[in-house]
């Protein structure tokens, strides 16, 4: 029985030797006729790549996405349409729509009455930008930030808008933006993942969000997203039981770690070796997450910079200055999710409330990393996966309406890591439902950030069942016009 069991395990062993190592003058031939260029490295191979070392110099290390989950309306932020109120009540002109795709929620409309905002705009900094009231701390950094009004995106629902920002395909099961970084770029502190995950909730209405949208797909597990709660542990089965301490636990991760490589030797599979890697994050990030969580060393002008909420664990506002920290001590990329801006209906108390959340902390995100010296390496991004429509969604008054989704255009901002700043980017047409200048799309939009962090995304790929993947698919461009 013994013997049996010997040679079932040298079978197997025999088999993975052959089948990954492909030896034998037959399996050569026959590979070089099948795949012609089996042994020719091609400059976009994933060959060409080594993890941690960028293509080309980078204007950026590290980025904070501070997402808003739901798609903010543009018309009510940073898109004035003045237009728009001359015409309230009337009509969208079909030549203005052009048959384009709506939503089950409003195609079924006989109508679609123009809605102004119901909040007013001024113009501030040298670029002039255009900034309703509902934003007064992001107005008084219009000269650090790059505002790109012509974004648009083919997904016209909340959860392939949302995972296509994310990971560069509608669908799950791709690497996200953060872990292509991480894959890319490696760690610089080795205390800390590469990539983590804050989340958030508003006061309107909200829109989930799921660990497949901080995925490491088919990347190596190492590179997916590391999601910190706002509990008493903020990461899950970090901290040690009762009864344990460091020096057992180290003894226990020793000898896991030598079972392991124990079957790493007989199976070669990497997902062993990952498993290591991570067990030693863990054990080292139970003295370096405690420490950066500690928010009772920040002098009192940052606590009012970012507002007393900073205080309080899973608000916007202590996510974001948490990004800081994060960012401050070598992570790669730092991801906020805020839910709630999913306004059909109730609008302008809805938004109100939202904006008052996100407003102030992120400004004083730039502000703290300006005056650190930081955000010059750092890029900061914020948006949500598409806008608003220019007409109301249902019944309508002055004081309370709704606006639909429009993946046709809608506004984000960028900041710092080599974005130029006090620009205004892209122009849409009057009624504020087309683009007719500068387009930027989602894949022109990962692209640039790629490219910011040293990458040709192009050449940043990964080969997954046959096929070699990249964040971008297979589009995508380099917006050069917003660049410093």
């Amino acid at each position: 029985m013994d013997k049996e069991i010997l040679e079932h395990g040298l079978n197997i062993n025999r088999r993975h030797f052959l089948s990954n190592l492909s030896i034998g003058l037959g399996s050569v031939a026959l590979g070089s006729l099948l795949i012609p260029d089996l042994f020719n490295k091609s400059k976009d191979d994933e060959a060409d790549f080594l993890p941690g070392i960028p293509h080309f110099a980078p204007k950026a290390k590290r980025v904070i996405y501070l997402f808003q989950n739901g798609a903010p309306s543009q018309l009510e932020s940073f898109d004035y349409k003045p237009t728009l109120t001359k015409l309230m009540g009337q009509d969208l002109p079909e030549s203005i729509r052009k048959g384009q795709r709506l939503t089950g929620m409003t195609s079924q409309q006989k109508k679609f009455p123009l809605v102004g905002s119901f909040y007013k705009f001024n113009q501030y900094g040298e670029s002039g930008a255009w900034v309703s009231e509902l934003f007064p701390h992001m107005a008084k950094i219009v000269d650090d930030i790059c505002i790109v009004k012509s974004m648009h995106t083919e997904a016209i629902n909340h959860d392939p808008a949302l995972t296509f920002f994310q990971t560069g395909a509608q669908q799950g099961n791709r690497p996200s933006m953060g872990s292509w970084v991480s894959y890319g770029l490696g760690t610089e502190n080795k205390n800390l993942p590469a990539f983590c995950v804050l989340l958030s909730r508003g006061k309107g209405n909200g829109q989930g969000v799921y660990s497949k949208l901080w995925s490491n797909g088919f990347l190596d597990s190492i590179h997916q997203g590391v999601q910190f709660s706002s509990g008493e542990n903020p990461i899950l089965y970090l901290q040690n039981q009762d009864g344990i301490d460091r020096e057992a636990r180290r003894s226990m991760l020793d000898k896991v770690a030598a079972l392991n490589e124990m079957e790493y030797k007989n199976f070669g599979d990497p997902e062993i070796a990952t498993k290591i890697q991570q067990y030693e994050m863990a054990y080292r990030m139970q003295t370096a997450v405690p420490e950066i969580l500690d928010v009772s060393k920040e002098p009192d002008d940052i606590v009012k910079l970012y507002g007393s909420d900073c205080l309080v664990p899973g608000t916007y506002a202590a996510n974001c200055l948490l990004a800081r920290k994060l960012s401050e001590n070598g992570v790669r990329f730092v991801q906020l999710y805020h839910q709630g801006w999913d306004q059909h209906g109730n609008l302008p108390n809805e938004m109100r409330g939202q904006a008052k959340d996100v407003d102030q902390s992120s400004a004083a995100l730039i502000t703290d990393l300006k005056q650190r010296g930081l955000l010059d390496e750092t890029l900061v991004i914020w948006g949500g996966e598409f806008g608003r429509t220019n007409y109301c969604q249902g019944k309508m008054t002055v004081d309370n309406y709704g606006r639909d989704h429009h993946p046709r255009c809608f506004s984000i901002w960028m900041a710092g890591g080599g974005i130029k700043p006090g620009m205004v980017y892209g122009e849409t047409d009057e009624f504020g439902y087309n683009i007719i200048n500068n387009p930027v799309h989602v894949h022109d939009f990962q692209a640039t950030i790629l490219n910011q962090l040293g990458f040709d995304h192009e050449r940043l790929t990964f080969r997954s069942q046959g096929r070699r993947f990249r964040l971008t698919d297979v589009e995508g461009k380099v917006v050069r016009d917003i660049l410093a």
